[in-house]
């Protein structure tokens, strides 16, 4: 698989939700000849309507592609699509799988091994962004794989965003990473959540202790991003509660997968749970917040 001139690789994208159908859509309109899967019929119209190829099966979408991103919900997903459902078959006899969900770095290692056997190439690249990211082309992309593989599917991954990372040659190796990033990431959210409840405690104006933190030594990117959310009742889901569930989760698989104590993360993923208990999984994360104004009794 190569890219020389106008001759851009076929592509086929699996899942088209809040962040992968404005990827795939980014895909259509950088020129690489693209056809999308998902579920629901809808989605799969609308990218088709962006200039997409049409497929109906994954099957379909996969057939003679250069390259096959996934996008899904988990590894449980990327299973189903590759194996059971005929998408690594289709796919190029030299075509690359591209992995982008969030999984399980044992996960990772496992399907790729799979992949690999059937003399095709794995791409393992998490990314960072969330839907803003996906919506502006601006993923930060964790990518493992050989040199040469990571380069064959470069103008692909570019196209999606505009900080790709080589962090190893190994499949795992950008889930841990990936997990990494989530770990700080869901700390800093329930962090600042512990915070602003404090502030909220003791009947401080909010704005006016956010404008301070956001702009000390305290602050984080989290904070500035997630704190005026944690102000509004209902704000607008950019990722929900139930993301950080899932990823957390994943984080403490790969601490006990390695043997490293990850107290931090467990509690964080205490506090995320509760909210997704409680009936609040699909609120945006901010929302972890809940669960503090519970545990105080406001």
């Amino acid at each position: 698989m190569a890219v020389t001139g106008t001759n851009r690789p076929a592509v086929a994208f699996v899942g088209l939700g809040a962040m992968g159908m404005p990827m795939a859509r980014h895909l259509v309109a950088a020129g690489f000849p693209t056809r999308g899967y998902d579920i629901r019929s809808e989605s799969r119209a609308a990218l088709v309507a962006a200039g997409a190829e049409p497929a109906d099966d994954l099957a379909g979408a996969a057939a003679g592609a250069d390259a096959l991103v996934l996008m899904v919900v988990n590894a449980a997903q990327a299973e189903e699509v590759l194996f059971a459902q005929g998408a690594l078959d289709a796919l190029a006899a030299d075509g690359v799988v591209i992995l982008m969900a969030t999984c399980p770095p044992d996960a990772v290692k496992a399907i790729a091994a799979r992949v690999a056997g059937t003399g095709r190439r794995f791409v393992d690249a998490p990314v960072s962004g969330g839907v803003v990211g996906a919506e502006a082309a601006k993923l930060t992309i964790m990518a493992a794989a050989p040199p040469e593989t990571l380069e064959a599917v470069r103008p692909v991954l570019a196209a999606l965003g505009d900080r790709i990372f080589h962090v190893g040659t190994e499949p795992g190796q950008g889930a841990t990473v990936k997990a990494v990033n989530q770990l700080l990431c869901g700390v800093h959210i329930a962090a600042a959540a512990e915070a602003l409840a404090l502030a909220g405690r003791v009947g401080v104006d909010l704005n006016v202790v956010l404008e301070i933190l956001s702009g000390s030594s305290a602050a984080s990117w989290m904070l500035r991003d997630r704190g005026p959310r944690m102000l509004e009742d209902e704000p607008r889901v950019t990722s929900a509660v139930d993301i950080f569930v899932k990823d957390l989760g994943i984080v403490l698989e790969a601490g006990r997968g390695t043997g490293a104590a990850l107290p931090l993360a467990a509690l964080a993923h205490q506090l995320f749970l509760s909210t997704s208990g409680r009936g609040d999984g699909a609120a945006d994360d901010s929302q972890v917040v809940r669960a503090y104004r519970l545990l105080n009794g406001d």
